[in-house]
């Protein structure tokens, strides 16, 4: 059909064995190739397991122009007609080693590459990062951007493709956290309005000779460290529309309009690209610095309340930050709600024109910050408001839309976010906050008119393979512990964890926050 592009997820094990691993490659290449598939997308280190006793061994056993390795995958793309995008390790004549996203085209020509921006854990031990940002490649099946597995837990590389035109998304994983599925790779498709095709490894990520052991030491379970799966091709508004299971070979198909992705408009209307504010984001194109500030609160007790009416009950509670939705309530009455407690409301007010969110105690409005986006565009900058228990930020109605946003407040050192809005779409709720959340390790505070669902999103200790878990190891690495508030719920409470804010190290030289890839942010700030 005109406009249509038949397009394919594959998902294998790859192990130390390359000729085993090639030999998967080319069966799923072929079953694509079976279903009619024009293009599909292989997991990342297809070529080898991710594990080497040294760097100069991850080199020698890294792909080469023209090796027998690529020289197979091109030889298939020619007989099916196909493109490809695989990730490799590739080994460059300057002496670096790339963890490297390859686009063949349908004469077996590589027409595109780039090197992963930010590494994982051990992969800074044997592998460097990129030096260029990836390009877009303007195919007959859309315009298409290419991206492996840590770039879609943060946002800065996705959006960067977008921005830059891409329609299709290729993102090649090698993971074995459960968020990646549920949460990570179908968020990058809604933020951006543009669409996601991803294929994840399954079976041991590690030696198997080695696995137990390696379990043992970091406490989980063995079979918690094979890839996930969970392969999937997802629409620009976040609809998953073909998935993989989470064990096994496999190969998915789905039928997509990439012009779809040209559309960045919400329901009201308001473009999701266009009404972004570079010259606000230039912090994310700095070099980091590092927290600077100290640990907050252990605990924070908060609350979700829809009406004004409510607060006093909230704050006899317990519930020391309280959030209203939007534009709720008399700042005045409100105080006098707070007399002779230690909380503190925040909701929204418009003043001279201008959207606001406002920290209000018992002695009235103590704090405020303008909106940035849409109609707002009074504000010039994340206004940290220092409290007690730790640092607040407020971010105002549709300011919560832009992944920058969350950004410029985990760059400001804040430990928890309220956030007064009124969704429009379902993934904004469903999978934008929360990975507003998670990318950041910023815990939010939701507050919606009572006909939607709000929710509070903390942070856990829980975080990744680098710290001992407290509780039993549930495959989700940077997922926030959520406590839904459903539509027609007009009080919720929740605790928060305000001290967990500062543990942002998702693996070993892998911090969510310093480990953006400032360097190559450059679309991100562009006017």
């Amino acid at each position: 059909m005109p406009g249509v592009a038949r397009v394919a997820a594959a998902q294998i094990e790859a192990g130390q064995d390359v000729a085993a691993n090639l030999a998967a490659c080319l069966r799923v290449i072929d079953a694509a190739a079976a279903q009619q598939a024009q293009l599909i997308v292989l997991p990342e280190f297809c070529n080898h397991l991710s594990w080497y006793p040294s760097r100069a061994r991850a080199r020698e056993l890294a792909t080469r122009p023209g090796d027998p390795f690529l020289t197979a995958i091109a030889d298939r793309a020619r007989r099916h007609q196909i493109w490809i995008k695989i990730n490799v390790t590739f080994a460059y004549a300057g002496g670096r080693t790339g963890g490297t996203n390859l686009l063949l085209d349908p004469y077996g020509e590589i027409v595109a590459r780039c090197d992963k921006q930010t590494l994982m854990g051990a992969e800074n031990d044997f592998l460097d990062p990129a030096v260029t940002e990836g390009p877009i490649v303007d195919t007959p099946l859309g315009r298409l951007g290419m991206y492996a597995c840590m770039e879609g837990v943060i946002s800065e590389v996705t959006r960067g493709l977008a921005l830059r035109g891409a329609q299709v998304l290729l993102n090649s994983l090698n993971s074995f956290a459960l968020d990646e599925a549920d949460l990570h790779i179908p968020v990058r498709a809604a933020e951006n309005k543009v669409w996601v095709v991803a294929a994840n490894k399954v079976g041991p990520l590690l030696p198997r000779d080695e696995l137990p052991a390696i379990a043992e030491r970091l406490g989980v379970p063995p079979e918690w460290l094979h890839g996930a799966g969970e392969s999937q091709i997802v629409a620009p508004d976040g609809t998953v529309v073909a998935k993989a299971p989470r064990t096994g070979e496999h190969v998915i198909v789905a039928d997509i309009e990439p012009a779809r992705a040209d559309d960045k408009r919400r329901p009201d209307g308001t473009d999701l690209l266009a009404t972004r504010r570079p010259e606000l984001y230039t912090p994310i194109a700095d070099p980091p610095v590092g927290r600077r500030r100290p640990p907050g609160a252990a605990e924070l007790a908060v609350a979700v309340v829809r009406g004004p009416g409510l607060v006093r009950a909230a704050a006899d509670q317990g519930a020391r930050l309280i959030v209203l939705p939007e534009r709720t309530g008399d700042p005045t009455t409100i105080a006098e709600a707070l007399n002779g407690t230690e909380s503190r409301v925040v909701t929204t007010v418009v003043d001279n024109d201008v959207h606001q969110g406002i920290l209000i105690s018992a002695d009235g409005i103590v704090a405020r910050q303008p909106q940035l986006h849409a109609g707002g565009r009074a504000g010039k900058v994340i206004v940290p408001i220092d409290l007690a228990w730790g640092r607040l930020a407020i971010v105002v109605g549709d300011d919560a839309l832009y992944p920058e946003t969350f950004r410029l407040a985990a760059l400001a050192d804040v430990d928890v976010v309220a956030v007064p809005c009124r969704a429009q779409e379902p993934w904004e709720l469903a999978l934008g906050l929360p990975e507003r959340a998670a990318e950041n390790r910023l815990n939010v505070v939701v507050s919606t008119p009572l006909d939607q669902p709000a929710a509070i999103l903390a942070m856990s200790p829980d975080f990744t393979l680098w710290t001992a878990w407290q509780g039993p190891f549930t495959g989700r690495i940077s997922t926030p512990v959520r406590t839904d508030v459903p539509a027609g719920v007009p009080l919720g409470t929740a605790t928060v964890a305000p001290a967990q804010a500062a543990n942002r190290m998702v693996s070993r030289q892998t911090d969510l926050v310093d480990g953006r890839p400032w360097r190559l942010a450059g679309a991100l700030i562009d006017r």
